[in-house]
């Protein structure tokens, strides 16, 4: 069954082109939930700004990459994914390595 791990370990290869870092690290990912025995992944997500000008490309691949995994997990059906805006990302968010990456000490 896929697990949270698999979920964010997919949305990894998810790359804001504006910032070139990761949304996992970036700290865009507030809750993944997998549900109904492996067949629903639901994400709650946000963006750097609501002005993000790539916000519904990095969405789209987002839900590509999380559906990738049906390949694998044959029952996986859906992923929902609710862009959220509370907590409003702020750089605190970030992984070490990406506020290291982008000068955030």
């Amino acid at each position: 069954m896929i697990t949270e791990d698999m979920v964010r370990a997919a949305l990894g290869n998810v790359i804001d082109p504006e910032i070139g870092l990761d949304i996992v690290n970036l700290g865009l990912i507030y809750r993944v939930d997998v549900l109904d025995e492996g067949r629903v992944v639901d994400i709650d997500m946000t963006l750097t700004t609501p002005a993000c000008p790539a916000g519904p490309q990095i969405i789209n691949q987002a839900r590509s990459e999380v559906m990738a995994l049906a390949d694998v997990y044959k029952g996986l059906e859906d992923v929902k994914i609710t862009l959220v805006w509370t907590p409003f990302w702020n750089p605190s968010l970030m992984s070490e390595d990406a506020r290291e990456e982008l000068g955030f000490y």
